[in-house]
């Protein structure tokens, strides 16, 4: 959220997301400069890049996030729906593959690492919903 705020006006919406303590991660400015990302995270983690392994069948809003990071770099699955189906592993294997990864399908902290590294900074594209 937050696309068309100043970067100040991100930053008080970031903080006083920390302020007000309903979300279990606020993502902070230097991952997301464009936008706020603020959820409720099922933990345990992948790694420190903050996500959880997703897996086919997996339906929360860690699979919303990785469509959208997805749909920003071209590899579209066939919709922006939170649900880790067979449209968005095989967007996920062939980002993976492109990238050198092991295309498993999975997201892990390898795949996440990466793809947020890649993400960042690019905000708003023709494919980006989010």
């Amino acid at each position: 959220m937050g696309q068309t705020l100043t970067s100040a006006e991100r930053n008080e919406l970031r903080q006083l997301a920390e302020d007000i303590g309903c979300w279990v991660y606020v993502e902070p400015g230097y991952l997301t400069p464009t936008w706020v990302h603020v959820d409720k995270r099922i933990l345990p983690p992948a790694c420190a890049a903050g996500y959880v392994k997703l897996k086919k069948g997996d339906i929360n809003t860690n699979v919303l996030v990785l469509q959208d990071a997805l749909n920003t770099l071209g590899y579209t699955g066939g919709g922006l729906d939170g649900v880790m189906g067979s449209g968005t592993e095989a967007a996920l294997k062939k980002y993976q593959e492109d990238r050198g990864l092991t295309p498993t399908g999975v997201a892990d902290c390898t795949t996440w690492t990466t793809i947020t590294r890649e993400v960042k900074g690019k905000g708003r594209t023709d494919t980006t919903v989010l």
